[in-house]
């Protein structure tokens, strides 16, 4: 049997623009391995790493973390999946980033995710989380059942430092100064590819008939 190529995706989006959720759905339709850099940098920081607690900085004040290092921590991971066809979300974030990884692989395509900053801040401003379990609730359009409370253990919710209107507002700014030029980077190679919206589920149907173009074996495969 022929040796299927790697196919190379990454998804770009600010904070809050549904990333996660918009991955989540490519890797179970199409077979993608989902690389989140917010899931390798909790790993570092929960292990209390050198890398992780500088991390924590970062996050904490609403910057981003170091380009080399990022850089190094997601490039070793990419490095492991050897054969398996790869979606990153949340790298690169700046252009230096863009550069490294452009080094190691030679990426397909770009899914941009557009969506308005002031549907981001009120998204992720009426989020309050359950920490033990990582629970998440909105309270415009998945409320807990009795207000403050986790609908399954009844422990008290927390408005996340991150989640806060300052650090918000801080980390969207960031996201605009730091991360449009990835952008333009990506439009000059030819593999950007935007979607617009303010609802993610008006969003998907268009990423995931734009995915099937793209790879076709897999979407036969699955049909």
């Amino acid at each position: 049997m022929a040796l299927r190529r790697i196919f190379c995706a990454v998804i770009m989006g600010p904070p809050g623009s549904g990333k996660g959720t918009v991955s989540g759905r490519i890797t179970k339709s199409f077979g993608l391995t989902h690389i989140s850099s917010g899931d390798i940098l909790r790993a570092n920081i929960n292990a209390k790493t050198e890398l992780g607690l500088l991390m924590k900085s970062c996050i904490d004040q609403g910057r981003l973390a170091p380009d080399d290092v990022m850089s190094r921590l997601i490039l070793s991971d990419l490095r492991a999946l050897d054969q398996s066809s790869w979606l990153l979300d949340g790298f690169p974030r700046t252009v230096a980033q863009a550069e490294a990884l452009d080094q190691a692989y030679s990426v397909d395509t770009v899914i941009n995710l557009n969506v308005p900053f002031e549907t981001i801040k009120q998204r992720l401003t009426s989020r309050w989380t359950h920490l033990p379990s990582g629970r998440v609730y909105n309270i415009d359009f998945n409320p807990p059942k009795v207000p403050g409370l986790d609908d399954v253990t009844g422990e008290p919710l927390v408005q996340r430092d991150d989640d806060t209107p300052e650090t918000v507002t801080r980390r969207l700014k960031a996201y605009e100064t730091q991360t449009e030029p990835v952008l333009e980077f990506y439009r000059s190679k030819g593999v950007l590819q935007t979607f617009s919206g303010t609802e993610t589920n008006k969003i998907w149907p268009h990423v995931e008939a734009f995915l099937h173009r793209k790879l076709p074996s897999v979407s036969q495969k699955k049909a």
